[in-house]
């Protein structure tokens, strides 16, 4: 059976388990989770169940660096924008689908 869905994603998409931690300005409270996939232009993430979130939400993201990349980069991690897109329920987390908002990777 074929998947007569369109593709939607507008840039490939690469596997990467890594932590991430979303502040949700509404609530002013982090919650960890953990990276899927990653593009240069948004992310599929894994957060837990009990995170307050809906689509159109505007997040903080923090990707903690290593301690090899904190010292070539001079911080400890790397704090991208993203709009919340799509939020499915996966075994025991949420599947959320971001946008970045400045697609930037610098």
């Amino acid at each position: 059976m074929t998947d007569k869905r369109k593709e939607k994603r507008k840039a490939p998409r690469s596997e990467l388990a890594w932590p991430v931690s979303a502040w949700l300005g509404n609530y002013s409270r982090f919650y960890n989770g953990r990276m899927v996939n990653i593009s240069r232009l948004g992310a599929m993430l894994a957060l837990p169940l009990e995170t307050p979130i809906s689509a159109g939400e505007t997040l903080e993201l923090n990707f903690p660096r290593t301690a090899a990349l904190a010292k070539r980069y001079g911080q400890a991690g790397r704090i991208k924008v993203a709009t919340v897109k799509r939020i499915k329920r996966l075994d025991e987390s949420w599947g959320v689908a971001v946008e970045f908002t400045d697609p930037n990777p610098a």
